[in-house]
């Protein structure tokens, strides 16, 4: 990881966070608004996984790509292919080349049964070919009304797991039920990656902008400004419902307002 440790905390701009726009119109907003760099989320627009055309939009812009998002969600189940293991190694083979140093994936899914027996011990051995962090995501279990599915093996939970990396995504730990704080301070050193977003703790995955949610996203930025915390801070909001483009750039001034002052060191 970068020695930010004497410094003041990078925070940058996942491209999700325009979505429906492109990953082109990520990079813009993120140098604009003056975010300090980007995670380059690999979905169904073809630009965010061409190597060539995203280091072009970061020399363009002049920011930073920090880190690259495997493509592991429902909606991209068919992006590079169908095989897992094959979306880690390209997805690593990416962040290489662009100068990332940051891999961010998901568990796998409960069925993908073949992936999730081998998953724990395959990050680690990825980690060790490519000499590259892959952070695992944290997420939650899904609830229907009183229902409960496990959608995820080994375990949605990477608190319990013996992941070297982790990512944590404060909408996701608002869905689980759990504090981002208590898990972050249960993490330890092993926090490498934080989604700064936050949730009400509804059923659904919310991704509000921190601050207007329930999780402690303010104490959490405090906790690890004051900290040996030397990863990345990385916005990943939902901007779908805003009205116009105005309510979206007001969405991402607040959200990188939000973490300069709380983390600030």
């Amino acid at each position: 990881m970068s020695d930010q440790s004497a410094g003041e905390l990078r925070v940058s701009l996942s491209t999700s966070s325009v979505y429906p726009g492109s990953t082109a119109s990520g990079f813009e907003a993120a140098a604009r608004l003056g975010y300090d760099g980007v995670e380059v989320m690999v979905s169904v627009d073809e630009v965010s996984g061409d190597v060539e055309a995203v280091r072009s939009l970061s020399e363009f812009h002049e920011v930073p790509i920090v880190s690259v998002h495997a493509p592991c969600l429902l909606l991209t189940q068919h992006v590079w292919g169908t095989d897992p293991w094959g979306k880690l190694h390209r997805s690593a083979e990416m962040a290489l080349e662009v100068g990332a140093e940051v891999v961010v994936v998901h568990p796998p899914f409960r069925w993908q049964r073949e992936y999730s027996r081998g998953f724990v011990e395959g990050v680690g051995d990825l980690e060790k070919q490519y000499g590259i962090t892959i952070a695992v995501e944290n997420m939650y279990p899904w609830r229907t009304g009183k229902r409960e599915f496990q959608a995820y093996a080994p375990g949605w939970d990477p608190v319990q797991e013996v992941y070297e990396h982790v990512t944590l995504d404060l909408s996701h730990s608002a869905t689980a039920g759990e504090d981002a704080l208590q898990m972050a301070m249960a993490l330890g050193h092993r926090l490498t990656h934080v989604h700064l977003t936050d949730g009400s703790g509804s059923p659904k995955d919310e991704h509000l902008v921190p601050g207007r949610g329930a999780q402690p996203a303010q104490s959490l930025l405090e906790h690890l400004s004051a900290s040996d915390f030397d990863g990345e801070i990385v916005i990943e909001i939902n901007t779908r419902k805003t009205t116009d483009q105005q309510a979206r750039e007001a969405d991402l001034l607040e959200s990188l307002a939000f973490a300069r002052l709380h983390a600030s060191r």
